[in-house]
Order: C-alpha cells, then sequence, then structure tokens
C-alpha cells in the first residue's frame, strides 16, 4: 500500500459519463418502474440489466483491462452509482461491483479472479457475498454463520447467512464460511443444489435482501484459506464508498423535489419557498449533501490510488452521506406537508432507502470507530517521532 495523496484533478470524462447515466435513468429507472420491481420483489429484467452493464459498460468500470474491464478509477464508478441513486431502481449492480468482484480482486487468488471477473463485468452473470447474521452487523472479524468441510478436491457448506444483496437471483454467491485454518470465502456457482433462498421482508423494499440456508452445498475455495478477514475489510472500505456515493444521489434527489415543490405550492398568497423556513431547510440539507459529496469523491481518489487514507475517508464518506441522506429525506417529506406522507408520493420511498443503507455495509458507530483509530495510530505515530531519543527509551 502506497501513501499516495489522492486530488481532485479528474478528466472531463466523469461530466460524460453522468450524462449518459442519467439519461439511462430517466429512460428506463422511472417510478412507476421501480415500484413495480419492488411491490412484486421482481429482478431487474435481463434487458435492462445488459444496457447497464454491456452497454454502458457500469460493471466493468473499475476491473482491469486484462479481465474485460474498462480500468477506470473509482470515481467513474461513484459517478454512476451517485447518478443511479436518484432513482432507487433494484439492479444488482452494486452486489455484482461492490461485493462479487471486489471479493474477487481482493482474495488474491489469479485464477478465480480469470475465471470469474470478466463474466461479472460482461454482465453475464450477476454476483454477491453472503456474509451477515440475522442481526445484520458488517462487521469484518465476525465469526462465520456457515461452515466448510472437506470433500475429496472440493467443499461443502452448510449454514445460513442473511441479508444477502440480491441473494435471491445472483448467478454467482460467494460466501465467508469457517473453516480449521479460520474464516476463508468461497463460491458457489452454476446449479446450486441444496441452497435455499429466501427473499426477506426489509423497510426497503427497492433493494432486494435475501436469506440463503446452505445444505452440503458445493464450492470451491477462493484465495488463502483463513484470510477471510482482511478481504472482508477491503471489500468492505469499498462497498462503503460506492453506497455512500449511492445514498448522495438520493440525498440529492430528496433535496430537488422539495426545492421544486417549494417554487409552486402557495400557501396564505406566497409560495412556501419564500418562508424563512423553508429557505433555512433547504440550504441545510444543500450543505450536508454538498460536503458528503466531497468526502465520497476523496474517498473514491484514495481508493483509486491506493491510498493509505482510503479507508478512514470510506468511514467519513459513509457517515457524512448517511446523515445527508437521512436529513433530506426527512425534510423533504415535511416540505411537501400533507402529500409526503401519502404512499402514492415517492418521498417515502427514499425515507426508506435512507433508513436502510444507514446500516449497509457498517453503521455510524462503526464508521466513527474505524476514524477514531486512524487518528489515534496517527497521533501516536507522531508523538513517536517528535519526541527525543531519552523520553522514546524511556517510554
Amino acid at each position: 500500500m502506497t501513501t499516495t495523496t489522492a486530488d481532485y484533478t479528474w478528466p472531463s470524462e466523469l461530466a460524460e459519463l453522468r450524462d449518459v447515466v442519467a439519461a439511462f435513468r430517466e429512460r428506463h429507472a422511472g417510478e412507476a418502474a421501480v415500484r413495480t420491481l419492488a411491490e412484486t420483489n421482481t429482478p431487474l429484467d435481463s434487458r435492462t440489466w445488459q444496457i447497464m452493464a454491456e452497454q454502458l459498460g457500469l460493471a466493468g468500470l473499475t476491473v482491469p483491462e486484462e479481465l474485460g474491464g474498462a480500468g477506470a478509477g473509482y470515481e467513474f464508478l461513484a459517478v454512476a452509482m451517485e447518478e443511479l441513486g436518484k432513482s432507487l431502481l433494484p439492479s444488482p449492480l452494486l452486489a455484482t461491483t461492490a461485493l462479487a468482484i471486489g471479493t474477487l480482486m481482493q482474495a488474491g487468488d489469479a485464477s478465480a479472479r480469470e475465471r470469474l471477473v470478466p463474466a461479472l463485468a460482461a454482465g453475464q452473470i450477476t454476483g454477491t457475498l453472503g456474509y451477515t447474521g440475522a442481526d445484520g452487523h458488517w462487521e469484518p472479524a465476525r465469526k462465520p454463520q456457515v461452515r466448510a468441510t472437506r470433500n475429496g478436491d472440493g467443499w461443502r457448506l452448510d449454514g445460513t447467512v442473511h441479508h444477502v444483496l440480491d441473494g435471491a437471483s445472483a448467478d454467482l454467491v460467494l460466501v465467508v464460511a469457517d473453516t480449521d485454518e479460520g474464516p476463508s470465502v468461497f463460491a458457489a456457482e452454476g446449479p446450486l443444489p441444496g441452497l435455499v433462498r429466501s427473499p426477506m421482508a426489509t423497510l426497503d423494499g427497492t433493494r432486494s435482501q435475501a436469506r440463503l440456508d446452505f445444505h452440503d452445498v458445493p464450492a470451491t475455495a477462493v484465495g488463502v484459506l483463513g484470510a477471510a478477514a482482511p478481504t472482508v475489510e477491503a471489500v468492505l472500505t469499498r462497498a462503503a464508498v460506492l453506497l455512500a456515493a449511492e445514498q448522495v444521489g438520493g440525498a440529492q434527489y430528496c433535496l430537488d423535489i422539495a426545492v421544486t415543490y417549494a417554487g409552486t405550492r402557495t400557501q396564505f398568497g406566497r409560495v412556501i419557498g419564500s418562508y424563512q423556513a423553508i429557505k433555512h431547510k433547504c440550504v441545510d440539507m444543500y450543505l450536508e449533501i454538498e460536503s458528503a459529496r466531497a468526502a465520497v469523491y476523496y474517498a473514491a481518489s484514495c481508493l483509486t490510488v491506493n491510498s493509505a487514507d482510503a479507508e478512514p475517508a470510506a468511514s467519513i464518506a459513509k457517515t457524512l452521506a448517511s446523515a445527508a441522506f437521512d436529513r433530506a429525506s426527512a425534510d423533504s417529506i415535511q416540505i411537501h406537508g400533507g402529500i409526503g406522507f401519502t404512499w402514492e408520493h415517492s418521498a417515502h420511498l427514499y425515507f426508506r432507502r435512507a433508513i436502510s443503507t444507514r446500516a449497509l455495509f457498517g453503521d455510524p458507530r462503526r464508521h466513527h470507530e474505524v476514524v477514531a483509530t486512524s487518528l489515534l495510530d496517527r497521533t501516536t505515530r507522531s508523538d513517536a517521532s517528535t519526541s527525543p531519543p531519552e523520553s522514546r527509551r524511556v517510554q
């Protein structure tokens, strides 16, 4: 890992990508389509996914060119996630890129990477990672709920994981399972006899989650046995940044519709946007969103250059984006007044997404701990380097 400092000198292609994804969103991810998919718990249709993955190349944006991807930086995928976050489209993009591709790229298994990543990057298959228990906590050091046992040259999986993103439909299921060597990553692919997929009812119906029950399911090991913890930690760092980008997009949409409504709704002979209380709410939302957006793209830049700041930067981004989305989704409902509380209005969909994403890939408490630990480590190193030799010997 290098200590290269990230900067904000970005290529103009980022704006072009945003425009392309925005056009896709307006054409294929309207509110009616999102509601239908969410209310029927139906996976995104293959045609729309192929447009996203193959024509737009979103699934392979950060994948190296030799593996069939674009070899772009994480800023590009963050731009796509932010734009898609404005629509709440139930797509497998987050699970496939952040979890499946992310795990394969971080596990250090060249064979598995070369065999599976090209198909994921091309959108030929989708993937996910099963890791959490019934409590839904994403903790890198948690004990796996699945056990892997040797079976000849292969492995068999038994146990249960919960809250698996797109777990009911993913073609490739990566799972962290316990072994004699310690927690390890395994891949279950193709026809999966013994795997029972049960969709979970969650607060956010626009993001599919499932419980996966493994009963003697055949699997192959990915990476070094017992080395799952650092792999999961690296994956969660990347996933937190991409989810934070999506949260910023959702928060921006909430602000946009609130401002539009406040500029047209009249009360007591004036548009409500002329009242100071409404102005203050909108300004506060704007400030939080812009702060979160800056943190997201700094964290994405850190990931691109493999900076030592990547983990704390990701936690700061996730914390700020969660807070911004919480405020924007709630205040948008307040500004809309009575109509904002109705099922027919879209405001509640964003409020539900904001609440559910707050805990996904680590809740604020975990990310506060990451930032605090990083600051304490830096302070300790700084004190050790500046103290005189005599004091260091005494310590």
